[in-house]
């Protein structure tokens, strides 16, 4: 494989259209790096090993538009799916830079293969450039949120999501592949309301060493690392990691137990002078037991994040426990103080905040004592 600008094109087509479905380490960075000329050979090239037939393609409604793209409804071989179409939607008026983003997110759906992400089922270039995936027809985890306003998710089912999430996010970064653009508008639901997935790639990228692009993803979700105090130079890079994801997704868990929306009425810039002074939404009434996670997960060092793989374990024994009590009768009992009557929710949040005063010293333990309360 090229290790520069040069980007030797036979060897990327063999590793894009070679038998294993696994994620090639390396292509969408060398893709990226390419110059204009060599990604449009690519996209031509690659895109050969998943096209559709636009014969058998269908569109219908829109769902959602957006600054570079549309989204609708429709199917492909009778099978309901939904369409993502770039623009404008003459192929041949799409700038390179455009062309070669679109050919990096249809790479990365199509090397991407877990339960809780969108399924990929196909690409084409000519006439329009589009991308075909499974239609999710619960939409989007935003809308439906706003829809549940003023009233709050139940927390066993924003646990089931939060832990859907996690093992989607687990999966991607074992793979080494970073989001960069977690939040609710980008998580879809199935049907029956019951799981999310994890949908748009475009921003996504690889877990190098290298430094990369500072303007990704969407500032009320972004993480204190990907901003300055002053203002951002267009095209500036530094170096983060896959950690920038785990900040996302504490502000996804904080919406999803609060159904508010993070630093509101506040715009771009206050919001990014406000994460890089290392100000968070307020957890006064998130259930205390979750607390000491999204302090974790949001820490302005990215080193005090825990990884998803302790994110999710956390997540598997805490939904047990609420599954646990709603099977169990509610015992009362008179606190040694005289008069407070402690229910077994209440008796098990007090044991595991007894573990973590006692036995939490850094934020790096954090998800450790957690785990041992449960256990």
């Amino acid at each position: 494989m090229a290790n520069n600008n040069e980007l030797n094109e036979e060897e990327f087509k063999d590793a894009v259209v070679s038998s294993s479905c696994q994620y090639t380490p390396g292509l969408v960075l060398q893709l990226e790096e390419a110059d204009m000329g060599t990604k449009q050979s690519v996209v031509e090239m690659f895109t050969d090993h998943f096209l559709i037939d636009l014969d058998y393609l269908v569109i219908g409604p829109m769902i959602s538009d957006g600054h570079y793209s549309i989204v609708y409804s429709g199917w492909y071989k009778s099978q309901p799916v939904a369409i993502k179409t770039v623009m404008p939607d003459n192929t041949a008026a799409v700038s390179p830079e455009r062309r070669a983003k679109f050919a990096k997110e249809a790479l990365m759906l199509s090397k991407v293969k877990h339960d809780n992400i969108v399924e990929f089922i196909g690409a084409a270039v000519e006439p329009t450039m589009v991308i075909v995936t499974e239609l999710m027809g619960g939409g989007t985890l935003q809308k439906y949120l706003w829809g549940l306003r003023p009233n709050l998710l139940d927390l066993k089912l924003a646990i089931k999501f939060a832990l859907d999430i996690s093992c989607a996010m687990e999966y991607l970064h074992s793979i080494g592949v970073i989001h960069r653009d977690l939040k609710p508008a980008n998580l879809l639901l199935t049907n029956d309301l019951k799981k999310i997935k994890v949908a748009d790639f475009g921003l996504a990228t690889e877990d190098t060493e290298r430094e990369k692009t500072v303007e990704a993803g969407t500032y009320r979700w972004m993480a204190p690392e990907l901003f300055n105090v002053e203002a951002l130079r267009k095209g500036e890079k530094k170096y983060y990691d896959h950690k920038v994801d785990i900040y996302s997704f504490s502000l996804v868990l904080w919406e999803l137990l609060t159904n508010e929306t993070p630093f509101k009425g506040r715009n771009t810039m206050l919001v990014a002078y406000a994460v890089a002074n290392n100000l968070r939404p307020s957890v006064e009434n998130i259930p205390q037991s979750i607390v000491p996670l999204l302090v974790s997960c949001w820490s302005e060092d990215p080193t005090n994040r825990p990884e998803f793989s302790e994110i999710r374990a956390f997540l598997e024994k805490f939904h047990q426990s609420l599954c646990s009590e709603e099977s169990k009768p509610i015992s009362i009992e008179q606190s040694e103080e005289g008069g407070h009557e402690v229910g077994n929710s209440e008796r098990a949040e007090c044991e595991i905040n007894k573990t973590i005063k006692t036995r939490m010293r850094k934020p790096g333990c954090l998800l450790r004592c957690l785990s041992c309360s449960y256990n």
